[in-house]
C-alpha cells in the first residue's frame, strides 16, 4: 500500500493518528510505514509540495504550515556538496496575524538517514533561513546532511538581518524571535520527518552560535523533552544585557568628549597587551592564552597606555577620556533594578587580555556618529544596542539612543524587562534537561569582541552554584579558547563538536580534552589542546609550537 502526501492534508484520519507524547507531537503512521520494503524517500519527495500541516501539529498556537516546494537533490546536482542524495523542502508557519511575518524554514532528508536529527540555529537578528546543507561552524568540512542527519532551520519570522531590527515593532515577531520560532519550526520538521522515514529521530540535537547559541539554551530552559543534546557556541544568553552594554559603550564613544578612540591606537592597546602577556603560556606565538595571569598584569598595562602629560597622539598613547572608554567595555553595565531571572547587568570583556577590537564586529572607525549607526563605521555593539532601543523598547525609530539612561529606563523599565523574558537565555534552571539526561557543549572565545566571555563563564558558575560540580560535569561541557574572537581571531578552532556530543549522548563517551586546528589564514593548520574550563594550554617548554602535543591544559 503506497501512502500519498498530496493532495491529502496531514490530519487525524483513518491512516493517520497524531500522537502527542510529553511535549513532542509526532505521527504514528502504523502499518503504512512500518518496515517499508523500499525507501519511500525518493518515491514521495516532490508529493510534499502543497501539502497543508494542521495547526495542531505545532504545540505553539499558529495558523498552520504550508508545504512550499519539495524535490530530490541528486548527489550529483551542481552545488550538492554533501555527497548524497537527499529531499530538500521548504515551507512556511504561517502567523496568527496577518501583519506579523510567517517562519519560512527548510528541511533536508538524507536518502541515507543515520536516525538522527539536527536543528540549526541562526545569527545576529536572525531574518535568514537557515539552509542546514552546508558545514557547520567551526566543525571539520563534512556537512551533517552528508553525515546522515536530517537538518533543518529557519529565519525565526521575519526577513532581513540587519541592525535595525525593525520586526520589533510587531509583537508576535518578537515573541517568535525570542522563542516561539523554535518550538514551531521543530515541530513542523519532526511531523514531516515522521512522514518520510515512518518513523520519528531515534535522536534530536540543536547546535548554534551567537544568536543561536542563545537559541541552544533556550530550547533547554523551555522545551527539554524535545532534545537529547545541545551545541551552544558563543551564546548570547544575556541578549538584553548586552544590547544595554551596547548602547553605553555608544554613549562613552560619541556622548563623552574625545571618547572615540581611532583604530592606530586601539592597534597599539592590542599590540602592547600582547606584549607583556603572550609569553605567559610558554610560547611567543601571538595567542593570550593565561589570561588569568594576563589580569594580573593590567594595571601596568594601563599605565603604559595612558598619555600622562604626554601629548596625546593617534598611534601611542590613551587620554583619560578614551581609557574610560575602554574600563566601560572592561567594566560591564551594573543596573538598580532586576531584569528577568534576576539579572542585573552584564559581565565586561577581557580588553586588556588580547582582544582585538579593530575588525568588523569592533568599536567604532568612525568619530561620527551616523544617523542610523553601522557596524563598521560606528562599532557593533553599539549599531547592534542602537537598534533595539529605537524598534525593540521604545518601538520609536526616531529615538536618538544617545538619550537613553540604561541605569534609568523610566517608563520603558517594563519593557525592558518583558524583553529580557522574551529575548533572554539566562534561566539557570536546566533541571528537566539533566533528568531527561540530555548533553550540552559550549565553545567560546576569550578574545571575543561581542558575547562577553565573563557572561558566559558566570552562567556556567549559576549553574554550580544551582546544581553542584559533579552534575554539571555529568551534562555540560565548557571550552574556552585563547586568542579567538566572535568568528575572528588569531587562533580560530576546528573541532569536531557534533561527533564529541553525539558520542556522548549515544555512547556515554564525555568528552574531556579535544584537539583543535587552527583555520586562521595565518596560521591555517597549526593545533592547540581544547581545554576544559578553567583550564588553558601551556606549553611544555619542548617540542613543535604548533603542535598541540607540544600543550598540556593547566590550572590558571
Amino acid at each position: 500500500m503506497t501512502a500519498r502526501v498530496r493532495p491529502m492534508r496531514f490530519s487525524r484520519d483513518s491512516h493517520t493518528v497524531i500522537m502527542v507524547v510529553g511535549a513532542m507531537l509526532w505521527l504514528n503512521t502504523s502499518a503504512i510505514f512500518a518496515a517499508p520494503k523500499e525507501a519511500p524517500l525518493a518515491m514521495h519527495c516532490a508529493e510534499f509540495a502543497g501539502a497543508v500541516l494542521p495547526p495542531e501539529l505545532i504545540a505553539l498556537p499558529t495558523a498552520g504550515v504550508q508545504i512550499e516546494s519539495a524535490s530530490m537533490v541528486a548527489a550529483t546536482a551542481p552545488g550538492n556538496q554533501q555527497g548524497g542524495e537527499y529531499c530538500r523542502i521548504t515551507g512556511r508557519i504561517k502567523a496568527l496575524k496577518a501583519s506579523t511575518p510567517d517562519i519560512r524554514f527548510d528541511l533536508n532528508l538524507p536518502r541515507r538517514w543515520n536516525g538522527r536529527a539536527l536543528q540549526i540555529g541562526g545569527g545576529g537578528y536572525n531574518g535568514v533561513v537557515v539552509s542546514g546543507t552546508g558545514v557547520m561552524p567551526f566543525s571539520p568540512d563534512r556537512a551533517p546532511l552528508a553525515q546522515g542527519y536530517a537538518t533543518f532551520g529557519d529565519d525565526s519570522g521575519h526577513v532581513g538581518n540587519s541592525a535595525l531590527a525593525v520586526f520589533g515593532l510587531v509583537d508576535e515577531a518578537v515573541m517568535n524571535f525570542g522563542y516561539a520560532h523554535l518550538k514551531k519550526t521543530h515541530d513542523a520538521a519532526l511531523a514531516l520527518i515522521a512522514r518520510a522515514y515512518g518513523r520519528p529521530p531515534q535522536r534530536m540535537y540543536f547546535a548554534g552560535g551567537s544568536t543561536g547559541g542563545r537559541e541552544g539554551y533556550t530550547v533547554m530552559q523551555r522545551y527539554p523533552e524535545d532534545y537529547d543534546g545541545v551545541i551552544a557556541n558563543l551564546p548570547a544568553l544575556n541578549f538584553s544585557g548586552v544590547r544595554l552594554m551596547g548602547v553605553k559603550l555608544g554613549q562613552a564613544e560619541y556622548a563623552t568628549p574625545g571618547g572615540f578612540i581611532p583604530p592606530l591606537l586601539l592597534e597599539h592597546v592590542y599590540q602592547r597587551t600582547l606584549a607583556v602577556c603572550d609569553r605567559l603560556d610558554g610560547a611567543a606565538d601571538g595567542i593570550v592564552s593565561d589570561v588569568a595571569g594576563c589580569r594580573e598584569h593590567e594595571a601596568e598595562i594601563i599605565a603604559s597606555l595612558r598619555c600622562a602629560g604626554r601629548e596625546p597622539s593617534h598611534d601611542e598613547c590613551l587620554t583619560d577620556a578614551q581609557l574610560s572608554t575602554l574600563l566601560v567595555m572592561r567594566d560591564g553595565l551594573s543596573l538598580p533594578y532586576k531584569l528577568a531571572w534576576n539579572v542585573t547587568g552584564y559581565r565586561g570583556y577581557n580588553v586588556f587580555q588580547g582582544t582585538h577590537l579593530t575588525g568588523l564586529l569592533g568599536l567604532a572607525h568612525q568619530p561620527e556618529r551616523l544617523p542610523v549607526p553601522t557596524f563598521f563605521a560606528n562599532g557593533y555593539l553599539f549599531a547592534q544596542g542602537d537598534g533595539y532601543i529605537r524598534y525593540f523598547v521604545t518601538q520609536d525609530a526616531e529615538f536618538d539612543s544617545l538619550r537613553f539612561d540604561p541605569l534609568h529606563p523610566g517608563k520603558y523599565l517594563g519593557q525592558l524587562i518583558a524583553l529580557s523574558q522574551t529575548i533572554g537565555a539566562m534561566n539557570p534552571d536546566l533541571a528537566r534537561y539533566i533528568a531527561r539526561g540530555g548533553k550540552l557543549i559550549t565553545l567560546q572565545g576569550l578574545a571575543d569582541e561581542v558575547i562577553s566571555p565573563n557572561q558566559t563563564i558566570a552562567y556556567y558558575e549559576a549553574l554550580i552554584d544551582r546544581f553542584g560540580i559533579d552534575q554539571v560535569n555529568g551534562f555540560m561541557r565548557l571550552y574556552m579558547v585563547p586568542g579567538f574572537q566572535h568568528g575572528s581571531g588569531v587562533f580560530i578552532p576546528s573541532v569536531d563538536l557534533l561527533g564529541a556530543l553525539d558520542n556522548w549522548v549515544t555512547r556515554g563517551v564525555s568528552p574531556e580534552t579535544l584537539t583543535a586546528t587552527d583555520i586562521a589564514a595565518a596560521t591555517n593548520g597549526r593545533s592547540r589542546p581544547l581545554c576544559r574550563y578553567p583550564l588553558f594550554p601551556r606549553y611544555s617548554g619542548k617540542g613543535n609550537v604548533n603542535l598541540a602535543s607540544s600543550f598540556a591544559c593547566a590550572e590558571p
